[in-house]
């Protein structure tokens, strides 16, 4: 029986619970925390004490800058990288080039440069690299993976696909590091490279030309100013934060608390800022076109993704030469004023979906209706946890090994690649008003053939 698998973390923020929990929990068996990395020691030194409290070895707490030698002195073969967008593409290189493999939460990359030099690094090391769309994992996205697999609609010619974020969640990328396109690539790269993906892995598509179009047009101070909303709080965390629908007090969940509010010491960093301040250089409304190959011919997405909705959750229509699926998912159905607590990630917590008293939300559905048939409800499996049930067996395939899958759920970094594509091409589209190849993104030798048919 092979010996567990060392692993270094890099990135101590809230996402990197999921995996702390797992090793220190149902996955303890396969694999061993050894390292811990992240610039802000305190939040590290939570997690290690955290992962320490389950009975399991403290990891060793080092700078992300000490990533190299920790791999080679530490013996670790799997690096997982949690931190902001912009920095993953140097600790993925660093990490394939000490030795290890890597892990890495979406986005891959936020630019064109980070791409090419992942894929230097793979071809020139020989390492792997897993991102972690746990979307993918979701009993109702694999649901219709499967209906679109299994030829039932035909050949794939459309998708029209909705997004919306709503005033706890959305905003929330208007409060912390996302709110700069420098650290998070936008909207676009930051949460749409999830959908992207989803359509690519749906479809079995290739990105080929990208159009957007979007502004910021709710969030910042701009948009406050013409709507009149006065004074604001510089802070959720404040008397007058508290009593603001669009701010998150930090005190006011332990979690967060712990890891930010006590932490904010150590290098400033504010995880409550308001969503209505100077200098936010993100989109919220944005809406793109994006022409892919897929298997059979070319099909057509066509993309909305809104930052500042009443309710969570999203709407795909896919449509086939046999006929049409629609998939229909909330995953939160209001934000109540009047709750303590504004859970601001309801995928992570899909028993917060609030009904109140009006229109009694459809959590999900599937439809699928081919040509000349009435329409009939696809039976979605039930999923318990984080993110639609698919967090836990993202982490089995991460932590115990990939299973045999006829649906390709587990996504490689050609995968990480093809999704973050379209983000980037929107990105330059914004810039030019002008519809963008990804072919003419000069993404070298290695990373263009990846993205061809």
């Amino acid at each position: 029986m092979p010996s567990p698998r060392r692993y270094a973390l890099v990135g101590a923020g809230s996402r990197a619970t999921m995996y702390v929990d797992a090793l220190a929990g149902p996955h303890a068996g396969d694999g061993e925390l050894v390292a811990l990395a992240d610039t802000n020691p305190g939040r590290a030194g939570v997690h290690a004490r955290r992962y320490a409290a389950a009975g399991r070895p403290a990891p060793e707490v080092l700078e992300p800058a000490q990533l190299a030698d920790a791999v080679r002195r530490l013996g670790v073969d799997r690096v997982v990288v949690t931190t902001p967008d912009h920095t993953h593409a140097d600790l993925v290189v660093t990490a394939l080039d000490a030795g290890a493999d890597a892990v890495v939460e979406k986005p891959l990359t936020t630019t064109r440069d980070g791409l090419r030099r992942i894929a230097e690094a793979v071809e020139r090391t020989g390492r792997d690299v897993l991102v972690t769309f746990n979307y993918r994992y979701a009993p109702r996205n694999t649901a219709l993976r499967r209906v679109i697999a299994d030829g039932e609609i035909g050949t794939v010619t459309s998708v029209h696909f909705e997004w919306v974020l709503d005033t706890a969640h959305g905003a929330d990328y208007f409060r912390r590091w996302h709110r700069q396109k420098e650290n998070s690539g936008g909207l676009l790269v930051h949460k749409s490279s999830h959908h992207f993906d989803l359509v690519n892995w749906w479809t079995q598509g290739v990105p080929e030309r990208v159009f957007a179009s979007g502004g910021l047009r709710f969030y910042g101070a701009a948009n406050a100013a013409a709507r009149g909303l006065g004074a604001r709080p510089e802070r959720g965390t404040s008397e007058a934060g508290r009593a603001d629908a669009f701010s998150l007090d930090l005190a006011a969940d332990p979690k967060l608390r712990e890891l930010y509010l006590e932490n904010e010491q150590h290098d400033g960093y504010l995880r409550d800022r308001d969503v209505f301040d100077e200098g936010i250089t993100i989109e919220d409304n944005l809406a793109l076109v994006v022409d892919s190959a897929v298997p059979g011919g070319t099909a057509t997405l066509s993309y909305a993704l809104n930052a500042h909705s009443p309710w969570e959750g999203y709407v795909v229509s896919v449509n086939g030469t046999r006929g049409r699926a629609e998939l229909t998912v909330v995953e939160r159905g209001e934000v109540p004023l009047a709750e303590g607590r504004r859970q601001v990630d309801p995928s992570m917590h899909p028993e917060d979906v609030a009904e109140g008293a009006g229109v009694r939300p459809v959590r999900e559905r599937l439809l699928l209706q081919r040509h000349f048939e009435a329409a009939h409800e696809v039976e979605i499996p039930a999923g318990e946890g984080g993110h639609g049930g698919g967090d836990a067996l993202l982490l089995r395939d991460v932590f115990a090994g990939p299973v045999p899958d006829p649906l390709h759920r587990t996504a490689s970094w050609r995968d990480g690649i093809r999704s973050v594509v379209v983000g980037v091409a929107a990105n330059r589209s914004l810039e030019t008003g002008q519809a963008v190849r990804v072919d003419d993104l000069d993404l070298g030798l290695a990373a263009a053939a990846l993205v061809r048919p």
